[in-house]
């Protein structure tokens, strides 16, 4: 049973490298237009240029998808998507943004904002890893495990790339291994408090 104390869990992170556009827009798709948490979103993406990530998943779920600035209020009901080339971080009660060393070879990184969201928000924050490459998110990951979090990784067999997924269980971090229907199902049951009954995941072997 996960969150059998029926803490509110509305604080999602969520990390995704190669492959994780599409399952990307199939969660946020599957979401109640009244989903009662902030959700924060870091794909791996080039620098060097423009893309229209938030527009592209924004056309794809009812709630609102933004591209934040600094300082912004971190708000219930809102997908706040990183910018190209900085970090993002959930502090208490707002976004920031930190063009600090590159993460994982990378920044955007996942694990900034999945460590962050963890000091501030505590057993509050569900922290969800996809299709990717590499090993970014893994030590977010133990941050939110260590404050009473939860963590979930797209099962391997159901992500295009399954690296990141694969390394978290590896390193026994993750709570479950789900589908991604099965993540949008999860989230919209844990955000407002409710219990969730899922089997343990796997480990490879």
């Amino acid at each position: 049973m996960i969150n059998d104390d029926r803490v509110a869990r509305d604080v999602i992170v969520i990390g995704a490298s190669a492959g994780g556009v599409e399952p990307l827009m199939t969660l946020l798709a599957r979401l109640p237009r009244d989903f009662p948490a902030a959700i924060g979103i870091v794909l791996h993406r080039s620098p060097f240029y423009e893309t229209q990530l938030p527009w592209v998943l924004g056309r794809h779920s009812p709630l609102t998808v933004v591209e934040p600035a600094d300082g912004v209020a971190l708000e219930r009901g809102v997908v706040y998507v990183a910018p190209r080339d900085q970090h993002m971080l959930f502090e208490a009660a707002v976004v920031r943004l930190d063009r600090g060393p590159k993460q994982h070879r990378t920044r955007p990184a996942i694990d900034p904002l999945f460590v962050s969201a963890a000091a501030a928000h505590g057993p509050r924050v569900v922290g969800v890893l996809l299709s990717g490459f590499g090993g970014d998110g893994v030590s977010g990951f133990l941050s939110i495990r260590a404050v009473g979090g939860i963590t979930i990784v797209q099962a391997p067999d159901d992500a295009q790339f399954p690296t990141m997924p694969l390394r978290a269980l590896k390193e026994d971090h993750v709570s479950a291994a789900l589908s991604v229907e099965e993540i949008a199902a999860a989230l919209s049951v844990l955000a407002p408090g409710g219990a969730l009954e899922v089997g343990a995941p796997r480990t490879p072997a």
